[in-house]
């Protein structure tokens, strides 16, 4: 664990005779107090001795130790031993009528309290977190999950647990209660929650009308993060730097419904989340709070049956056995990153709180200055290494991300400072980012891959309150290939904001959406992208994993592109910036099939629409080697718990003329104003009558009042 530590010297200090001390803004004769600024930086290391029968060695100091980091010694200025028996009894278990429990009428937010040299009352504690994720867990969860956390606290708790209680809900991150061990107190809250403090199975508000309850994370339930799990992983970020003020080992219990990352998921913030919990020393230990999941093929009695040909053919049971088994590999990645184990397909969810309690057993607490002080995100790699016993096996973090500081710097400073934070394996995500990818078949070899990034503007309008009447965003990314690792293709780009009173107050309201595009061959790709606001040196950085398929090769089904959904078709001339020179623009709109007389579509990417305006649907379907174009028949269908709300007209569409590839370009306007207020799935037919080839495309998306 690394942090800063400031020290302050005021006063009169003594000084050689005839010498003079003279303050930042003071002249020699103005008598000013003198101040004198010192950082320094230290890291923490928890390190576990075992001898070779699996039993902890005590009696170990400071000089017993050597560290290296990045292979050069480092003096260790401080060394504790925690003592922490494994096999201690539990606590004993009282009656119902010895149990003080309360239930609150409102649970109160707290804090995660550092230890000062005056009070150590986490020494020789073990430190468990217990952590419900009510955003994603629906109500037999979340009963399962606290059911659970009070058997543990009843019946397995020991004298030398402290326990604290946090809650992601509502878009933050609260600390219900601190560590403590008092058990009378854990209980009250676990019951308050039980009978259905905050939690989300009601509908709640998204909209401006939500109060801001001034906690620690600040996501809430609008456009931003509906479809993905980019909230959810900032989340337990932010839960382990609330945790890292403290030295000694942490384990975090994870209750969670499972957690999947999608296509559109930034792969960035799974990182993030890592890197932070192993600089926190935090651990983390997931329980699936679904438990035992046995599915029937064609669904339970809660919801419909599936009306498709996968039914027969098997392909709708496999697709609901994928779907849970990559809501499971999210939670056993976190876990197997951080030192933890997930505890998987079981409801005895206590033994999964047992599995982390008994993981902390003696261990060392090693902190040191590091010799290489720069704030540069790198990674730092530690060797630990012991005197004596020879054969003892040691337990700690192989190493820590360094500390990233982006402050102002010139210009080529903060080019230069840019390009590291692309390369950094450690990823920024100051800044919230999201991102679509799409593609279209120029001719038989290459793509256009045209992206859209979306960015809060709220999180920009931050600039106008340091004085700053305009705000400059700068972009950077690159496109390398999966296989061969080489770059492919580069992005570097900025756009300056004017910050005025009307541009503010609709950054306030709408989020900033910067586009370009770029031409690939078919294959797999990773995009790193990120974005930094150059008045306050926030970065945000998204990264994921896409491919183009080879559609010259599809002989089973239709050949078509991707599929935008808008609610946006804009004119260019409209923008409220313009990062495109006209020539660049001239250039983009040849090959963009997104532009088209003059206006451009702009892709939804979080696929969250109001029924106050229609949603615009365009792909392209292609047709090649055939000499007398035929026309494709497609129409669009929306469905709510597989219930068929909506649908289009289905018509034929003819190709364009081309002597290279026949493009047959589909659009849709879909009038959504009937729909209630909820989550849909829109699903894409197109079919071809001549050969009998169809192809379909489905996706999630919700609508809003």
């Amino acid at each position: 664990m690394r942090r800063a530590l400031f020290l302050i010297l005021l006063g009169a200090l003594p000084v050689a005779a005839g010498a003079q001390v003279i303050g930042q803004n003071s002249s020699p004769d103005s008598g000013a107090v003198t101040t004198i600024s010192v950082r320094s930086q230290i890291v923490t290391e928890a390190v576990a001795v075992h001898d070779k029968d699996g039993k902890p060695v005590e009696g170990l100091t400071a000089s017993d130790f050597t560290v290296t980091e990045d292979g050069i010694p480092q003096k260790i200025r401080y060394c504790e031993r925690q003592s922490l028996p494994i096999a201690e009894a539990p606590l004993p278990v009282r009656k119902s009528s010895d149990e003080k429990v309360t239930v609150y009428k409102e649970l109160n937010r707290s804090q995660i309290t550092p230890e000062t040299t005056d009070t150590l009352h986490y020494k020789d504690h073990r430190l468990m977190a217990l952590y419900f994720d009510f955003s994603a867990m629906g109500p037999a969860d979340q009963w399962r999950a606290l059911e659970a956390a009070e058997k543990f606290i009843r019946t397995q708790m020991t004298p030398a647990d402290l326990v604290s209680i946090m809650r992601f809900s509502s878009g933050s991150v609260d600390v219900l209660q601190d560590f403590t061990a008092d058990r009378d107190r854990l209980l009250s809250i676990l019951t308050t929650l039980q009978v259905g403090e905050h939690q989300e199975w009601a509908t709640e508000a998204s909209d401006a009308s939500t109060s801001d309850q001034g906690a620690a994370f600040g996501q809430d339930d609008s456009e931003f993060n509906i479809f993905n799990t980019d909230r959810q992983l900032s989340a337990l970020q932010t839960a382990s730097n609330m945790l890292g003020h403290l030295n000694e080992k942490k384990v975090l219990v994870y209750f969670a419904s499972g957690l999947q990352l999608n296509g559109i998921d930034n792969q960035a913030q799974l990182h993030a989340t890592v890197d932070a919990a192993i600089r926190a020393g935090v651990s983390f230990w997931p329980i699936d709070a679904r438990g035992l999941v046995a599915e029937a093929p064609l669904g339970n009695a809660t919801q419909g049956s599936p009306g498709n040909a996968g039914v027969y053919s098997g392909l709708a049971e496999q697709a609901v056995q994928a779907d849970f088994q990559k809501s499971q590999d999210t939670l056993y990645s976190l876990a197997g990153d951080t030192g933890g184990k997930a505890l998987l397909d079981t409801n005895d969810l206590t033994r999964g709180i047992t599995q982390a309690q008994r993981s902390i057993s003696d261990y060392y607490v090693l902190s040191y200055y590091p010799t290489n002080s720069a704030l540069d995100g790198k990674f730092r790699r530690i060797k630990v290494a012991v005197n004596h016993p020879a054969d003892a096996k040691l337990e700690y973090r192989q190493g820590y991300y360094a500390g990233k500081e982006f402050a102002k710097f010139t210009a080529a400073d903060k080019e230069r400072q840019l390009e590291d934070a692309l390369m950094l394996e450690d990823p920024v995500t100051d800044l919230t980012i999201a991102m679509e990818l799409n593609y279209f078949q120029l001719n038989r070899a290459e793509y256009f891959v045209p992206y859209v990034v979306k960015i809060p503007g709220h999180e920009l309008a931050l600039a106008k309150h340091r004085g700053v009447d305009h705000t400059l965003i700068d972009f950077i990314g690159e496109v390398k290939d999966v296989y061969g690792g080489s770059t492919i293709s580069n992005v570097r780009d900025n756009v300056d904001i004017k910050l005025t009173g009307e541009t503010e107050q609709e950054l306030a309201r709408v989020p900033i959406e910067y586009d370009a595009g770029f031409t690939l061959l078919p294959g797999t790709y990773r995009f790193k992208f990120l974005a930094r606001d150059d008045e306050t040196g926030r970065i945000g950085t998204y990264e994921t994993t896409f491919s183009i398929p080879n559609l010259n090769r599809e002989e089973q089904h239709v050949p078509v592109s991707s599929v935008v959904l808008s609610s946006q078709r804009e004119p260019i001339s409209d923008a409220l910036y313009n990062a495109m020179k006209s020539k660049d623009q001239t250039k983009e709109a040849a090959v963009n099939p997104l532009v088209a007389d003059g206006a451009k579509l702009i892709p939804s990417v979080t696929r969250v629409f109001h029924r106050d305006r229609p949603i615009y649907v365009y792909l392209q379907a292609y047709e090649a080697g055939t000499d007398q174009p035929k026309p494709i028949v497609a129409y669009v269908s929306v469905y709510r718990n597989n219930v068929m709300q909506l649908q289009s007209p289905a018509f034929a569409v003819s190709p364009e003329a081309s002597p290279r590839l026949k493009q047959v370009p589909l659009h849709f306007d879909l009038d959504i104003h009937s729909l209630d207020p909820g989550d849909y799935i829109c699903q894409v037919t197109i079919l071809d009558p001549t050969s009998g080839k169809s192809s379909f495309w489905r996706t999630p998306f919700k609508v809003e009042p």
